[in-house]
């Protein structure tokens, strides 16, 4: 039963991993255009980046949401019914905008009162300042991705982010240093491409998912005809059902990027070069999280589309199928992180400071690769059962009650530094992979026994 789900687990997992890799390629396209400027300037986009996203990726896990919603109405054959949904997320994203741009606003007012370090506190002033216009543009975007994603559509996905990196790094060039006739506008100008390139991103993607759903309308109407039926208005869905499963998914997502957020703001309180050492290694760390977190969207929809189809031994198989290659890969990454840290963080600077501080974080980064890829994984399978609710307290005491308090006091009661935070982070991955994976093995059993879900 594996090996017939490993085929078409991959034929929707490597586009969803490529745009994974997309969309954090763009923070690290930041970093690396903006290290010329130095270790101050590395640390203030690293740091606007992460608070910026922080508390965005609250909104963008409230969609969450759809993962579970469109693709058991897609495993059900009921396309309406997905489009319903669609329209439904669209109306969330634009509802949950203002509050959070209003947060963000009052974050960056108090900037000067924080405790960064007077080298980065103005760069990421202005960082932040216009990092927060791309709110509604990431939030429209999710919505309109997590529909496509959970119809089996998803080069469109990583098409929109692939391309959208090339327009970053293009608009990065011209407004951090000033080339094709642009002002240079230095760490600002990377964040001025970043919105750019995100509002390509939102525009392209809701004109794919519109042209799809006008395509299964025309088609849904002509057979309708043709059977001599009446058209009928379409489903109806509601707003509650999605913040349902939507508001523990985003406290969940919240929780695990928060807590990595809150921690770079710490190091931000650090010197330069221990800031702009973590932000690094915690880009390099992300980005290898991007194939678990691709093959955790992979398995919500496969298991979603078991579960719409009743059919509890193919959710169970999907699941342990993305599981399984998710700990497969973070083994590899882990072990790279051990025999050349060095190198890795030499793509980012030339900083000998820099590279030293950063391989001793990334030495650490290994050890929790296998935890941090586990957890992200199971989170994604428990949402195709429709459970948000159990990573969201997992996550909740893993990280905020666990992981930040060992993190914060190595760091800075212990004098570890950076080092710490990363511990700390560690320990908090742990627990949460360990709970997280023996929640999901009892639930799909259960449900494999039963043939329902509890």
């Amino acid at each position: 039963m594996l090996r017939d789900q490993l085929k078409p687990t991959l034929r929707l997992a490597v586009p969803v991993i490529l745009a994974e890799l997309g969309w954090m390629g763009m923070g690290i396209v930041d970093t690396i255009m903006v290290a010329p400027l130095g270790p101050a300037a590395i640390a203030a986009a690293g740091v606007g980046n992460s608070l910026h996203l922080g508390f965005a990726i609250f909104g963008m896990g409230l969609l969450l949401g759809l993962d579970t919603l469109v693709a058991q109405a897609y495993g059900a054959g009921h396309l309406p019914l997905c489009r319903a949904w669609l329209r439904t997320g669209v109306r969330l994203a634009l509802l949950a905008t203002l509050p959070l741009m209003a947060v963000l606003a009052v974050v960056w007012s108090m900037l000067p009162v924080l405790g960064f370090h007077p080298d980065t506190q103005p760069l990421l002033r202005g960082y932040l300042g216009i990092m927060i216009f791309s709110t509604p543009l990431l939030l429209l975007y999710a919505a309109f991705r997590r529909f496509l994603q959970s119809i089996h559509h998803v080069r469109p996905v990583m098409f929109a982010l692939l391309s959208a990196n090339l327009i970053n790094a293009v608009a990065n060039y011209a407004l951090i240093h000033g080339h094709f006739g642009a002002p240079a506008l230095g760490v600002p100008g990377a964040a001025l491409a970043t919105v750019i390139s995100r509002a390509y991103m939102c525009g392209l993607l809701g004109a794919v998912a519109w042209a799809i759903n006008r395509r299964h309308v025309r088609e849904e109407h002509h057979a309708m005809i043709e059977r001599g039926e009446t058209p009928v208005s379409g489903p109806r869905t509601t707003m509650k059902r999605l913040i349902e499963l939507g508001l523990p998914a985003a406290s969940t997502v919240t929780a695990e990027v928060g807590v990595f957020a809150l921690a770079t703001a710490l190091a931000g309180r650090l010197e330069p070069v221990s800031t702009a050492a973590h932000q690094i290694a915690l880009n390099i760390a992300a980005v290898t999280f991007m194939i678990p977190l691709g093959l955790a969207s992979a398995g919500a929809v496969r298991v979603g589309h078991a579960v719409g189809a009743d059919n509890p031994r193919g959710a169970a198989a999907a699941g342990w199928t993305v599981i399984a290659l998710g700990v497969a890969f973070m083994c590899v990454s882990g072990l790279t992180f051990v025999l050349v840290p060095e190198r890795l963080i030499a793509l980012f600077t030339t900083n000998a400071d820099v590279i030293l501080q950063g391989s001793s974080l990334l030495f650490i980064g290994a050890i929790f690769q296998l935890f941090d890829g586990l957890q992200g994984v199971v989170t994604g399978t428990l949402r195709g059962l429709g459970d948000t609710r159990t990573p969201m307290f997992t996550n909740l005491t893993a990280h905020w009650l666990i992981g930040l308090p060992i993190g914060y006091s190595l760091c800075f009661t212990a004098g570890w530094g950076a080092r710490g935070l990363w511990w700390g982070l560690s320990a908090g991955l742990i627990v949460a992979a360990v709970v997280l994976t023996t929640v999901w093995s009892r639930r799909v059993t259960e449900y494999q026994r039963t043939g329902r879900l509890t």
